[in-house]
């Protein structure tokens, strides 16, 4: 029942009423990472993505969790997609790292009893205070010929701890010819709550995000993380039910374009310089909503080769999930250790001296495992990379 036949043989056993929403059928669906790889691989082209959609929603309704669970999932719904409430929380995380509480509290080992608390903290990145007060010019002006007007979506998590790949895709975009828009306005994208079920929340963050970029007449909008560009192109499913909102949802997503595929559907044609005085390894991390959800994996490749001095090394199961799948690590924490763990032993069995992924929950979980192994290997996001090499940034 944990595979995703059984699990669409149990949304059948519930449609008609032969199996009830509990708490055996709901741990099969809880379990489910929503990778989408059984979608990529379906010889009969079954959507698991669209019946998985719309049988979470239905748990979230008809299921009573328990008091433990309730609590942690509304922590982590009520602050991640929030990027004003997180933005609070941030002082005090720069405070634990650096006054020491944090190898206290590692040493003393007294998460171990707390296995959910102890996934969210072994995933914290270095806190820097830098990003919290960052602010964004509307327009940033392309660079020569102005080509294209585009949009640029800055996330949540994304905003907050990996606030350089949002800096590194505009100067990108600026040199290749896009005049930048940055709606100050805009929030989260929704992908956490609408891979969890919590449809209401989702549908009311996607009606916030086109309503920001409503009259900004731009050409395309740009996203840099994967899970968040899967949930973009899916607006208009998630408010196909909305009067006002749904022919609005459909003109949305056909300007929706993940950053890797942009550069390569509109042609990159950008001076690289090397990032390495000798020839680097870098290995690409396959993100799965990328790969599976919006079947993008040449063009960030093709990107990496441009920049001089690189070999692209590629992993054994590159199609593997790396545990994250969006808040999967966090609710999930077991299972995600063990995923986490094999994808980061292939990545450094390439002898890469650099990883590359397009998503944050992935360079989270990555990071994680790198520390656990002791190893230093950088991860960046691809487009970190490539502003290196337009930068003439020596990195390793």
């Amino acid at each position: 029942m944990d595979s995703p036949r059984g699990r669409i043989y149990l949304m059948n056993a519930i449609h008609k009423k032969e199996a009830g929403i509990d708490e055996t059928t709901t741990s099969h669906f809880d379990t489910c990472l929503g990778c989408l790889a059984c979608v990529t691989t379906c010889p009969s082209g079954v959507e698991y993505d669209k019946l998985i959609g719309a049988m979470r929603p239905q748990i979230e309704r008809n299921y009573g969790r328990n008091w433990w669970d309730r609590l942690v999932r509304s922590f982590i719904f009520f602050l991640f997609p929030y990027p004003e409430r997180l933005r609070l929380l941030m002082p005090l995380l720069w405070w634990y790292q650096v006054s020491g509480l944090q190898a206290i509290v590692r040493r003393s080992g007294i998460l171990r009893f707390f296995p959910r608390l102890a996934a969210m903290e072994s995933i914290l990145p270095r806190i820097g205070l830098s990003s919290i007060y960052k602010k964004y010019p509307y327009v940033v002006a392309a660079e020569g010929r102005k080509r294209y007007r585009v949009g640029v979506i800055l996330g949540c998590v994304q905003r907050l701890f990996f606030d350089g790949v949002n800096e590194a895709t505009i100067r990108v975009l600026a040199a290749s010819g896009c005049e930048v828009v940055i709606p100050s306005n805009q929030g989260c994208c929704g992908a956490l709550l609408a891979h969890q079920g919590r449809e209401l929340e989702a549908q009311s963050l996607a009606r916030q995000m086109i309503d920001a970029f409503e009259g900004t007449e731009v050409d395309y909008v740009i996203i840099n993380a994967a899970g968040c560009g899967h949930t973009l192109k899916e607006y208009h499913h998630i408010l196909r039910e909305d009067p006002d909102y749904k022919e609005k949802a459909r003109e949305f997503v056909g300007k929706v374009r993940d950053i890797h595929e942009f550069l390569v559907e509109v042609g990159c044609d950008l001076s690289l310089g090397p990032i390495s005085d000798k020839p680097v390894k870098i290995v690409y991390q396959d993100a799965c909503h990328l790969l599976h959800g919006q079947r993008i994996s040449l063009q960030p490749r093709l990107l990496l080769q441009k920049i001089p001095n690189v070999l692209i090394e590629e992993p054994q199961d590159a199609a593997l999930c790396c545990g994250s799948a969006g808040v999967y690590n966090l609710l999930q924490p077991s299972v995600a250790e063990e995923l986490g763990q094999q994808k980061v032993s292939n990545l450094l069995k390439t002898g890469a001296e650099i990883i590359a992924s397009p998503n944050p929950g992935c360079a989270l979980q990555i990071g994680k495992h790198l520390r656990i192994e002791g190893r230093e290997t950088k991860v960046l996001h691809p487009i970190e990379l490539l502003d290196c090499a337009l930068r003439r940034e020596v990195i390793i």
